[in-house]
């Protein structure tokens, strides 16, 4: 009796060995086995109630410097590719700023400076102090960075900035962008800085988006040419970021900041096929990601044609479209209507030192994890792309950047210890790469 039963727990033991190869075997095959000419899960659907199904992936051929892509180049989608800090994913976008500015380099502070912004009711306001920061010691920021309070213009901190970038596995920097001449408040304009951006990005095999910023007298119609200027200067370059629609089509995408400030009918006299002034179609047509905030900027965002939506703020909480708990609803909503979700995820937010009044929308980042909660919230999603907010809004909180403690007499800035300076791109390596190996089995 005893023999029997030892058979039988090897034969149970053989069969389920069995099983569990099999099993490990299935789960090696990739999507692309045996169906090499389709990309994973994307041609299967080109058209979606007759518009174009532009959700895809990113980035095809590397290219030169101000060479353009050659015709009928391969324009199969790449994820990713190797720079000099590493594999980098062309599917993790980074917000930049480029509005600083130092004593050395521009003769004065640009945005270390910054005001204390009054509280929009007078009551409260006067509850809080007013006036500016005194750069070095003293700038808008709670966090101090590494570099000291430099100068966008500088080109060693324009190729220490692609360095961390490239180390910390981001392949798109997201660049916040005025047209000649223009600024936001506190700045200055910076427009003629982009070419040495995308010099810079290049080197490091990184590309470059742009995020159009609200400026007086934005409208549909000057946003349309505010894109014809920006592709007919920098398209060709080889840093310029394409995203790779489902058909195979390479188009620019762009980033539309405060979207919901013009009314959707608008918006769909730029971005609808039978607008007014219509992109679609032409030499400029693009993928157009605006921003949501409220609930009902979903709605707005499909009426007006855009081809999909970003939520920006690192505060989650703040806003209906920066809450966690909300974005596989959007981003379900996304899929039922053709629109690409992507969620943006910050390390923390704080930006006291600028609105010494917003202390409630403060996030601590508790030594990293407030970071990976919100990039497993976003993978929770199953995005396309995720974007980092950010690597260099200091004013905010939300760098991933280089930071350093610092104390004067008068303050002592926060800092990313008992972790070093490179905490936060460190993290964000890991979850590229953690993401990126998730989507793998997402299309599975």
């Amino acid at each position: 009796m005893a023999r029997l039963r030892r058979k039988a727990c090897i034969a149970l033991f053989l069969f389920s060995l069995f099983i569990f190869g099999t099993m490990m075997g299935l789960r090696t095959l990739k999507p692309s086995d045996g169906f090499s000419d389709l990309a994973p899960g994307l041609e299967l659907l080109p058209m979606i109630g007759g518009k174009m199904d532009r959700r895809s992936v990113s980035r095809d051929t590397t290219v030169s410097p101000g060479q353009a892509q050659p015709a009928g180049s391969n324009t199969k989608a790449v994820l990713s590719n190797s720079g000099p800090e590493g594999t980098i994913f062309y599917d993790v976008h980074i917000f930049y700023y480029v509005w600083y500015g130092s004593q050395h380099m521009d003769g004065k502070y640009i945005h270390w400076d910054h005001i204390l912004v009054p509280h929009w009711d007078p009551k409260i306001a006067s509850s809080y102090p007013r006036g500016r920061h005194m750069p070095p010691e003293d700038i808008g920021a709670s966090f101090y960075p590494e570099l000291n309070p430099y100068s966008s213009r500088d080109p060693d901190v324009l190729e220490s900035h692609m360095e961390q970038i490239g180390a910390s596995a981001a392949g798109v920097l997201v660049l916040s962008w005025y047209p000649p001449g223009l600024a936001d408040d506190n700045g200055e304009p910076a427009e003629d800085l982009v070419p040495a951006v995308l010099d810079a990005a290049y080197r490091h095999n990184l590309k470059v988006a742009f995020h159009i910023q609200p400026y007086r007298g934005r409208s549909d119609q000057s946003v349309h040419d505010n894109i014809k200027y920006i592709i007919d200067r920098y398209g060709d370059h080889g840093a310029f970021y394409k995203f790779t629609t489902s058909t195979g089509k390479s188009l620019p995408l762009f980033y539309i900041y405060d979207s919901y400030l013009t009314p959707p009918e608008s918006w769909s006299e730029f971005l609808s096929t039978t607008g007014s002034h219509s992109v679609r179609g032409s030499d400029y047509d693009s993928i157009f990601i605006a921003l949501i905030v409220e609930e009902r900027h979903k709605h707005d965002i499909l009426a007006g044609g855009f081809d999909g939506m970003y939520t920006y703020f690192a505060s989650n909480g703040f806003s209906f479209g920066s809450s966690h708990q909300n974005w596989k609803a959007i981003k379900a909503f996304c899929d039922g209507n053709n629109l690409i979700f992507i969620p943006s995820v910050g390390p923390g937010y704080i930006d006291t030192s600028i609105r010494p009044w917003n202390n409630h929308n403060t996030r601590n980042r508790v030594n990293g994890r407030y970071y990976e909660t919100a990039l497993q919230a976003a993978m929770n999603a199953r995005p396309e792309i995720v974007t980092i907010t950010s690597f260099n809004e200091w004013h905010e909180g939300t760098q991933i950047e280089r930071a350093v403690p610092k104390k004067t007499v008068t303050r002592v800035y926060l800092d990313y210890q008992p972790h070093g300076p490179d905490h936060y791109l460190e993290l964000t390596r890991h979850w590229a790469e953690q993401f990126n190996k998730e989507k793998e089995q997402w299309l599975i």
